[in-house]
């Protein structure tokens, strides 16, 4: 397998995104990664300095262009993108979700993932070569009461993938990867002590990091979810 790819994983600060990152970095690869909590990214940088590490929240456009652009000022361009950060709302049905809570999740589950793809893509479209990994859900592929808007955002995401996979150049690749069901602080929102049952993230990553660096043109807009989760 190729080394010393170079990675976005935004959402990197717990979760999903952070045991992405700690297994490709064990590996040798170099990680781009984001995150809007200070404490863990100054942690993240102490602990891994072969890797790049910024405060950012992917809500914000300007933010966004900011810090690919920094990252994109050696000449060099991702490999692999990961939209991995993500909120969910607190369940609820629809019409007793704070107005404010709603933009939240859309702010992030969507917007989000398209200013990284809109700030990083270009400069991998030359190369002709790359893959966007935009995680998706179970949510994001059939319907649960009390999650319309974590649900509509994650279709959202199924969808502006799956378009965006058409407008690739040949060599390219955009998946919408449902990652399975995991137990992150997301889960316990939504699944309470019952979430504690399934899998921790790193040995979830165990499984999805080769998977996802195995992804290529050939994968490109199919809907995918990692084997065995």
């Amino acid at each position: 397998m190729e080394k010393d790819r170079i990675i976005v994983v935004t959402g990197v600060t717990r979760g999903l995104g952070r045991a992405l990152a700690e297994v490709w970095l064990r590996q040798g690869h170099r990680i781009w990664g984001c995150g809007r909590d200070r404490s863990a990214i100054e942690a993240l940088r102490e602990r891994w300095p072969q890797g790049r590490f910024a405060v950012v929240d992917v809500a914000d456009w300007e933010a966004v262009e900011t810090w690919a652009r920094d990252c994109l000022e050696g000449g060099e361009a991702p490999d692999l993108l990961v939209n991995n950060a993500a909120l969910i709302n607190a369940t609820a049905p629809l019409w007793q979700v704070p107005v404010a809570e709603f933009h939240a999740v859309i702010d992030v589950n969507v917007n989000g993932v398209y200013h990284v793809v809109k700030a990083f893509l270009p400069a991998m479209l030359p190369r002709r070569r790359g893959v966007i990994v935009n995680l998706s859900s179970g949510w994001g592929r059939s319907t649960a009461p009390g999650e319309a808007p974590y649900c509509a955002s994650k279709w959202a995401v199924e969808g502006l993938t799956r378009a965006l996979a058409q407008e690739l150049p040949p060599g390219m690749a955009a998946v919408p990867l449902n990652p399975g069901i995991i137990h992150t602080d997301m889960l316990d929102r939504c699944f309470g002590p019952a979430a504690a049952h399934y899998p921790e993230p790193a040995s979830w990553a165990e499984v999805a990091a080769p998977f996802i660096l195995g992804l290529g043109p050939e994968h490109n807009g199919q809907p995918l979810t990692v084997p065995g989760f």
